[in-house]
């Protein structure tokens, strides 16, 4: 679906990707409402850009989420596609240590937003000539990461609910894509109150490398529209990938390694 003269809904929209999606997809010619939890950084993302409007809600509040779509629509008219990318991390601490308040926590953001932001728009996007939902789930939803067993289950839900829909849209007018992201250089530590472990320099280094926010908020648009599938974000996102796929295994291996130091910190 092309992005130019739709609407769109934009989900963690006050930073990172999300913020990043949105200014592209204004840029591209849509119409984007903006949603976030944090009224300031969303009113910031948005500030003087008359194609953006901004909307602070909860993703786990099922009665806001589904007051949104008229909201939209009583301020650009129909909405035509969903960007779904509000999501939080776990702290880097080992399932055994996490609480049930954090496990509900990540969960409810995660995976209850993500249904809620799906099942509430999926009537309207079928009701338009053309329609398109993107969920933004993660590396680590298709391959274990130490550290964020809870966040990665969460994002793997994501996937199957996606991919599912998918298959359920089948020879309707409403495409359907996940994305996978790898590392990207956002705040999503700070924004799910987790602290990050102290890296060394070599860490540092790799870490230097990631994807910015920009270059996945094109991946996604570009994805959108070409109606694809799936969508890997970042060169560590796409190796993985391929390595899981012929040996999972080795590849859960691999990232355990690089994950033991920061677990033992």
């Amino acid at each position: 679906m092309k992005v130019a003269g739709k609407v769109l809904v934009v989900t963690g929209a006050g930073s990172g990707i999300g913020r990043a999606v949105a200014l592209e997809a204004a840029r591209r010619g849509a119409k984007v409402a903006a949603v976030d939890l944090n009224p300031d950084t969303l009113q910031e993302a948005i500030a003087g850009n008359p194609n953006i409007s901004g909307h602070p809600l909860n993703v786990t509040d099922r009665d806001a989420v589904e007051a949104l779509p008229q909201q939209v629509a009583d301020l650009w008219g129909a909405v035509d596609g969903v960007i779904h990318c509000a999501g939080i991390i776990q702290p880097f601490i080992r399932l055994k240590d996490l609480d049930y308040a954090t496990i509900d926590r990540v969960f409810a953001v995660n995976w209850t937003g993500t249904l809620y932001l799906t099942k509430t728009f999926l009537p309207v996007l079928l009701a338009r000539p053309e329609g398109h939902i993107v969920n933004v789930a993660s590396m680590g939803g298709f391959l274990p990461v130490p550290g964020q067993t809870i966040y990665g289950a969460s994002k793997a839900a994501v996937k199957l609910l996606t991919e599912g829909l998918h298959a359920e849209c089948a020879g309707t007018n409403v495409h359907v894509t996940v994305v996978f992201p790898g590392g990207v250089a956002t705040n999503i530590t700070s924004n799910s109150g987790v602290s990050m472990p102290a890296m060394d320099a070599d860490m540092a280094k790799q870490a230097a490398k990631i994807t910015t926010p920009e270059r996945a908020a094109r991946d996604i648009l570009h994805g959108m529209e070409s109606d694809a599938y799936r969508v890997l974000i970042g060169n560590d996102a796409k190796m993985m990938d391929k390595m899981y796929r012929l040996n999972p295994r080795r590849a859960a291996a691999l990232i355990a390694g690089k994950m033991q130091e920061l677990l033992s910190r």
